[in-house]
C-alpha cells in the first residue's frame, strides 16, 4: 500500500506546492494550485490554511485543519503528470 512518508509546504506567493515523498522512494514537488475546488478543498486557497498540510499519522497521506485530505495514490499520479511522467 502506497503512503505519504514526508509532506512540507513549500512556501510560494502564486502557486499551492508541496514538496511529498512516498514510500515508493518518489517524490517532488507537486502543485495543487488547479486542483483545490469545492467546499472542502475550496478553502485551500487561504494561504494561513494551506500553510496547515501535516502528514497523518495514522492514514499516511496529507492532511489539512479543516478536514481535508488527499490520498497518496491521487498525489503521485499528479505528480508523475505534472513532471511528465506516464502514471
Amino acid at each position: 500500500m502506497l503512503h505519504i512518508t514526508e509532506v512540507h509546504v513549500i512556501p510560494d506567493n502564486e502557486r499551492y506546492l508541496l514538496a511529498l515523498q512516498f514510500s515508493n522512494g518518489q517524490g517532488g514537488r507537486v502543485d495543487l494550485t488547479d486542483d483545490l475546488h469545492g467546499p472542502i478543498f475550496g478553502p485551500l486557497y487561504q494561504r494561513g490554511l494551506f500553510a496547515g498540510a501535516e502528514l497523518h499519522p495514522l492514514f499516511h497521506t496529507v492532511t489539512w485543519p479543516n478536514g481535508a485530505d488527499l490520498a497518496p495514490e491521487y498525489l503521485l499520479d499528479l505528480l508523475q503528470r505534472q513532471q511528465g511522467h506516464a502514471a
